[in-house]
């Protein structure tokens, strides 16, 4: 359940960037940049989800590994998609 959380977490966060961009710039290349900014700051705060999981609830880092995945590549993949989808028009 805590995994489903922090990817929706991270998929509102991609949405807050996007509005972010969306106000900032008039074309929707502003859009994807955003998405695209996005990757780097989710990486982080993957990490440290990472990090909280070996560390405090008591997981090794082979268990908490392919969590770690997940909850990076889902809203990664989104991002991806509106940056691709905005790089065309």
């Amino acid at each position: 359940m805590r995994t489903l959380l922090v990817i929706l977490g991270g998929l509102v966060l991609l949405g807050i960037f996007a509005l972010l961009g969306r106000s900032l710039g008039a074309d929707s290349v502003a859009f994807g940049r955003a998405a695209l900014y996005f990757i780097p700051v989710w990486l982080v705060l993957a990490v440290i989800n990472l990090w909280i999981g070996v560390r405090s609830a008591g997981y090794s880092l082979a268990e908490e590994t392919p969590i770690f995945a997940i909850i990076f590549a889902i809203p990664t993949a989104v991002a991806l998609f509106l940056w691709w989808n905005c790089s065309r028009t």
